[in-house]
């Protein structure tokens, strides 16, 4: 983490005491997050995580701040004091008030609290465990992106210790939801696709901004139940997320993928689409 964060409106510094053990964000988990990434001190598609988080606020009783154009000019103050030009942030709301073991805080329904950190180097392909039951996709909290992520972490570091660098969760009807912190696509016969939200993967910007807005030439990109076997069989699977963008698969559950020594000629293609999307939302804020 970088020297400064966000504290609603107030940069202060990293080791700052801004929570407190009775504020039930902090007691419970009860709140929600968003990770952004910084671009030539632009945060990349901003209004996606602020209508995700603004959804996932609602479903949790969350209260959020109510200008979103006064909190992106505060991000933007907190990327000039890290100087983190080029970065990932990650965005959290804290429940403030409520429960048995309530005790002094802020005296705001909610807390908002902003960071930033050095980008991290991704390996060039990774390797996924999967697991049974890692996903409820018929809970109605079932995508939504809440501060109570033990259960992911923990499903990653057991994956992490068994030699893999991820894990693909499987729900309730064996269908592949997601891994822990990214979506998953397979590519078969030039179709690139990703499971739907029924599935019950968390609905990721870097997943949204590809099925909505690349227009590759004959790599169409579109939502399709997969099941472990359609990846086995894949000509291509990666990985999306914020921080990664596009990240190949070369094995799963110990099956090497077909491509997995390859080039992956269709994530390449994606990857420049997305490239030249991010380059053209830059620029679209630098001239606003």
């Amino acid at each position: 983490m970088h020297g400064y964060v966000l504290y609603n409106g107030d940069i202060v510094p990293a080791g700052a005491k801004i929570l407190s053990p009775g504020q039930l964000g902090l007691l419970s988990g009860w709140g929600v997050f968003s990770t952004l990434r910084i671009y030539d001190g632009v945060p990349f598609a901003f209004e996606r995580h602020w209508k995700r988080l603004s959804r996932d606020a609602a479903a949790l009783h969350i209260e959020l701040p109510d200008d979103a154009a006064a909190l992106r000019r505060n991000l933007l103050r907190l990327i000039e004091a890290n100087e983190a030009w080029n970065a990932p942030m990650r965005l959290c709301l804290f429940r403030s008030q409520g429960g048995a073991w309530e005790g002094p805080g802020s005296g705001r329904a909610s807390d908002l609290v902003a960071m930033t950190a050095d980008l991290k180097a991704w390996q060039d392909s990774v390797s996924l465990a999967m697991v049974e039951q890692g996903r409820h996709a018929a809970s109605p909290f079932a995508g939504a992106k809440s501060l109570s992520w033990a259960h992911n972490l923990t499903m990653a570091e057991n994956a992490q210790r068994q030699g893999f660098d991820e894990v693909i969760l499987l729900n309730e009807r064996g269908e592949v939801a997601e891994c822990t912190s990214a979506n998953i696509f397979a590519v078969k016969d030039g179709v690139t696709c990703t499971p739907p939200l029924s599935s019950g993967p968390l609905p990721g910007v870097t997943r949204a901004v590809m099925i909505e807005e690349l227009n590759v030439a004959g790599a169409p990109v579109q939502e399709r139940i997969l099941r472990p076997d359609d990846l086995y069989t894949a000509d291509e699977v990666f990985i999306t997320s914020t921080t990664r963008e596009l990240l190949p698969v070369h094995e799963i559950a110990g099956k090497e993928i077909s491509n997995g020594g390859g080039t992956w000629p269709v994530m390449h293609r994606l990857q420049a689409a997305l490239t030249a999307c991010i380059r053209r939302y830059i620029e679209r804020a630098k001239a606003a």
